[in-house]
């Protein structure tokens, strides 16, 4: 009897994906250079995604970092003027 073909495909292809993913890339560029769609990539990384652990918080937060974005809009905000 023939042996059966392994269906889907390998786990590290999938790895490799997701870590370009990470890295920056975006998925069409991902699917290009893996030679799949995009889709196919989108769901690798959202599967990835699903089955990371559940971040930790702590029960106290002593130091906090803003986002450069809130720099950037409270500077919109001080130098706008509406007219009274």
């Amino acid at each position: 009897m023939p042996e059966k073909k392994p269906r889907g495909y390998a786990p590290e292809m999938r790895q490799h994906a997701v870590h370009l993913y990470v890295d920056g890339m975006n998925l069409r560029r991902i699917g290009r250079h893996l030679k799949d769609h995009h889709r196919t990539i989108s769901l690798w990384v959202h599967n990835h995604a699903e089955n990371l652990p559940e971040a930790s918080m702590p029960e106290r937060v002593e130091t906090a970092e803003l986002d450069e974005i809130f720099t950037f809009i409270e500077e919109k905000t001080e130098s706008t003027s509406s007219p009274s």
